[in-house]
């Protein structure tokens, strides 16, 4: 007597090695062997990706929850084609606020009604900035951790807390533009800082000291990390200033090594260009495949202060629309940074107005940016520390933000904008800071306000600054996050699932 099952061929437990061929199709059982292998190399390919020191893992599987705890609660599985970071550097939130105000008085107007461009985007979140080490952090470490996912140490770019001078292998971290040119999308960063300078560097350079950037260490050096950057087909695009970084000290440069790594550029990419002003970057065809723009031998000038020639310095928005033009032909989609680096310098030198003016202008290229691309763009704006900056006194409302907010016990005038520390301490006379101010013209772009503490150079703040997002994965930004999560909301957006 023949036993014959009650269920269907289709209904009974597969078993490869009793089955009959007969009921699964030949087609099925290819497509159920090559998912195993697809999904057995995928696997492997992830774990290579994650950091190896314990302390760095964490941090990397932290900021992974975080993203899985979000898309459990929001909406909106559509993936980001493109994902621009634009770091605002040391825009504290009381700098957005001065600032808001500040571009509403330029536009005839009281100015707390006013809203910065990105202020509008739907989504808004804060960021805790400290670094594993230190309670206010700097440009280093905070980059890092926005792009690589991981909290590391102080001045540190690209590596984790294991990471020594004497190893250049030890504690490298993947950085998002490293894995996006890897996924074969282009990359680039824009910036007014030198391009070797923490945030853009911290793109694609691995170092312990953020200073090496043309020389120092047992390890390649920053400039000669990006000229040699060995990912993908490399960096579509790179501007900023800091070209003495790139050419040999016999040409007036920092390189003691002899080598002009703009020569390098431009041989080592076919169709590449290299520019050094305004009408050159203009004249970049729109099929150049690689752009290195340096346009000032170290910083490039405050945007209120620049050579607005054809000879001179291109403005953060315009280098901004070049490098989206330009990224725009990778049909797979782009990762651009762009760093408003020069708030952060006026903040150091106790100038409200630099950081102020440079918000804007800040501003004005996110407005641009986001005009440009479309909705499968997560545009994403942070900051990566804060400054000293405080608002405060009692000045009525339409009062000139970089005015006077009442007089002190002194009967004296004191401004709304003040510093907890810096080079702006009144008593410290000898500097050439009167602390009378009747007289003083406050709106004056070398005008520093008065700090608390006297010292050199002002300091950073240590807290949490905004994120403001907008564009496939912006429902993701919530809430108070560790600022390493930002690295993986834009990984997850863009790539997909780490893990």
């Amino acid at each position: 007597m023949t036993f014959k099952s009650a269920l269907s061929p289709m209904q009974q437990p597969l078993n490869f090695r009793k089955i009959s061929s007969r009921w699964i199709p030949p087609k099925l059982i290819k497509r159920a062997l090559f998912l195993s292998i697809f999904l057995s190399f995928t696997s492997a390919t992830v774990r290579a990706e994650l950091p190896a020191d314990a302390n760095a893992l964490k941090w990397y599987k932290a900021g992974q929850s975080f993203v899985k705890q979000q898309k459990r609660s929001t909406r909106g599985k559509k993936k980001a084609k493109n994902v621009i970071l634009f770091v605002g550097d040391g825009m504290s939130i009381t700098t957005v606020t001065a600032s808001r105000i500040y571009e509403g008085q330029m536009k005839g107007a009281d100015g707390e009604e006013n809203l910065l461009s990105f202020e509008k985007f739907p989504h808004a979140a804060l960021s805790k900035t400290y670094a594993v080490d230190r309670q206010v952090s700097d440009s280093a470490s905070t980059a890092t951790a926005m792009l690589t996912g991981v909290k590391t140490r102080f001045r540190t770019l690209g590596v984790d807390g294991s990471a020594i001078d004497a190893d250049c292998q030890n504690g490298r971290l993947r950085t998002l533009l490293e894995s996006a040119e890897m996924k074969g999308l282009a990359t680039g960063f824009v910036t007014t800082t030198r391009v070797t300078h923490a945030t853009p560097a911290a793109t694609f350079a691995h170092t312990i000291e953020r200073d090496y950037e043309a020389a120092g260490g047992n390890c390649a050096d920053i400039a000669q990390q990006l000229i040699e950057f060995p990912f993908g087909d490399g960096l579509e695009v790179a501007m900023g200033g800091g070209r003495q970084m790139f050419i040999p000290s016999a040409e007036g440069g920092e390189r003691t090594d002899g080598r002009d790594l703009t020569a390098e550029w431009q041989a080592r990419y076919k169709r590449a260009a290299y520019v050094t002003d305004t009408a050159s970057l203009e004249a970049v065809d729109k099929n150049t495949n690689h752009l290195l723009g340096l346009f000032a031998d170290s910083h490039m000038s405050f945007s209120e202060l620049r050579d607005k020639s054809p000879t001179g310095e291109p403005s953060l928005t315009e280098m901004t629309v070049k490098a989206i033009e330009l990224l725009e032909n990778n049909r797979k989609g782009f990762f651009l940074l762009v760093e408003g680096g020069r708030i952060d310098h006026g903040h150091h030198a106790g100038i409200a107005k630099l950081a102020l003016t440079e918000t804007v202008e800040f501003s004005n290229a996110i407005r641009r940016a986001t005009n440009l691309v479309g909705p499968d763009t997560l545009i994403i704006v942070t900051a990566d520390h804060s400054h000293t900056m405080t608002m405060a006194g009692y000045p009525r409302r339409g009062n000139p933000i970089l005015g006077f907010a009442g007089k002190d016990v002194n009967d004296l005038p004191y401004t709304t904008l003040a510093y907890a520390n810096g080079p702006g301490h009144r008593e410290a006379t000898k500097e050439g800071v009167d602390p009378d101010l009747t007289k003083v013209d406050t709106e004056a772009f070398n005008f520093r306000q008065a700090a608390a503490v006297p010292l050199r150079v002002e300091t950073h703040g240590g807290e949490d600054v905004a994120i403001y997002a907008t564009g496939p994965g912006s429902q993701w930004i919530n809430g108070v996050m560790e600022q390493n999560a930002i690295f993986h909301v834009m990984r997850e957006a863009l790539l997909g699932s780490s893990d």
